[in-house]
């Protein structure tokens, strides 16, 4: 999608000008690793003109593979409005998907099994089969595909209850396209939302009840992942990460996060920082941690993209998260 934000802090409705930048929870996903150096590839559809051109090209600066794209007449780049709150007023979005080129996307111009073929992993998030009922059949197509070749699966499930227009409820896809993912993020109320599952009452820790859950209901599923908030305001977060594998449970300290420049993107830079832990570090506590500084500091970026590296996540590893000016 493009995004379009008032410079600063300006409200929608007093800016003369809009500042552009492209970005959307999967291709998110691509570009964060693709900056900590794993080859990443994103597979989409762009309307064949400027727009278009210019998110494919977007991406592509930033070291993803988009020669799996594809580029159609007749439709439109999705838009999405920020406007980014501050201390008490919470950031607004306004989404302008409708009619997007791919909303509009033919199932079958993919072929999977040979897009796929040299990939070790598939990430697809919960915002993708929200957009259309063809989206919904590509998704399930991928991985079907994954499942084939023995890749793993994760998803992040991101339920948007506004997405979701096209006649066909989240209840009802979702459950399907969960049940053939090895890796899913996942809270609580999404748990509840999407699958009907809730804590088990008097437990201390709801997300082990809900993981424990959806672990039995969706026994492919071996790792749940999450994020867990303390919003103070707009411009103050502290985050933690939690990890279920099967049955042990691993969580990270709370990180303080105060200026919030931009949280868009902290939850793709949070499984994109699972993905790379997940490759480089032996202990899951370890590659939990990489992905919550990860996040942690995407929401010190602006733009929906995190642009860190390796070494700068291990730098806050390490313990040094006064932001001391480095020379």
């Amino acid at each position: 999608m493009m995004r379009l934000s008032p410079p600063l802090n300006y409200r929608l409705p007093q800016t003369a000008t809009l500042e552009v930048t492209y970005g959307g929870g999967d291709a998110n996903v691509a570009a964060a690793l693709a900056q900590m150096g794993v080859p990443a590839a994103h597979v989409g559809v762009f309307p064949a003109n400027e727009l278009g051109y210019a998110a494919a090209n977007h991406l592509r600066r930033y070291g993803v593979d988009m020669s799996r794209c594809l580029y159609t007449e007749g439709h439109r780049l999705g838009l999405y409005f920020l406007e980014v709150g501050a201390s008490l007023r919470p950031s607004r979005i306004v989404y302008d998907r409708a009619d997007s080129a791919f909303a509009n996307l033919d199932p079958a111009a993919f072929d999977w099994d040979e897009l796929l073929k040299d990939a070790g992993w598939l990430h697809w998030t919960g915002i993708t089969p929200a957009i259309s009922a063809a989206a919904a059949q590509a998704t399930a197509d991928a991985i079907a595909a994954a499942r084939r070749l023995g890749i793993t699966v994760s998803a992040d499930v991101n339920y948007r209850r506004n997405l979701w227009q096209y006649g066909q409820k989240a209840q009802d896809v979702m459950p399907d396209l969960v049940a053939g993912c090895d890796i899913v993020v996942c809270t609580e109320g999404d748990a509840d939302d999407l699958f009907g599952i809730k804590a088990a009452e008097g437990t201390d820790n709801g997300f082990i009840s809900m993981s424990q859950q959806l672990t039995g209901r969706f026994p492919q599923i071996k790792r749940v992942i999450a994020t867990r908030r303390q919003t103070q305001s707009a411009s103050h977060e502290r985050i933690c990460g939690l990890l279920w594998d099967q049955g042990e449970f691993f969580e990270t300290p709370f990180y303080d996060i105060s200026p919030v420049v931009d949280r868009i993107g902290g939850g793709d830079s949070f499984i994109s920082g699972f993905i790379y832990g997940d490759a480089h570090y032996e202990s899951r506590a370890q590659a939990l941690s990489f992905a919550t500084i990860a996040s942690a500091l995407k929401h010190t970026i602006h733009g929906d993209i995190n642009l860190v590296t390796p070494a700068e996540v291990e730098h806050l590893m390490q313990g040094n998260l006064t932001g001391r000016l480095l020379r």
